[in-house]
């Protein structure tokens, strides 16, 4: 059973950090081979927020929600990951229903966007995401933008 945190940046401890940020290099930069810059400013700014899904004290799922100060624009989800050890037990499926279930409470007349990886549009498409782009590349690798709304 997870724990689940939706955090505002600022809610979020020096350790909660750690854990995302080492769950996302380990992830993002070492297994898929993508080096490039994780820390990109955006983690503590605004009132983006951070959800994140604990098992026994350890980081298991996690997601990023930004919004941008111009109404207008979308909410947008993103570092969507689920920790190695924890895959194949459809932890993705939770941690989009709690992603979406805090921007519908946080931003209710948002439309909500993502980059997702071009393989898993199928999956995204489980939630309501529909591609608003072409397949583009993002550090080497097949990428779709989805909308939802």
């Amino acid at each position: 059973m997870l724990i689940w945190q939706d955090l505002h940046h600022s809610e979020l401890s020096v350790s909660d950090l750690y854990s995302v940020l080492a769950l996302r290099n380990a992830v993002f930069i070492v297994e898929q081979n993508c080096p490039y810059q994780d820390i990109d400013g955006d983690d503590l700014v605004g009132e983006n927020r951070h959800l994140l899904g604990w098992r026994d004290g350890k980081l298991a799922a996690y997601a990023r929600i930004l919004k941008s100060d111009n109404d207008l624009e979308p909410v947008v989800i993103g570092r969507v990951i689920i920790d190695p050890a924890a895959r194949g037990e459809k932890l993705g499926y939770k941690l989009m229903e709690q992603a979406m279930a805090s921007c519908q409470q946080h931003w209710p007349q948002s439309t909500v966007y993502l980059g997702a990886q071009a393989h898993l549009q199928g999956f995204y498409a489980r939630f309501g995401f529909k591609p608003v782009t072409e397949v583009y590349d993002e550090d080497g690798i097949p990428h779709v933008g989805m909308a939802n709304r």
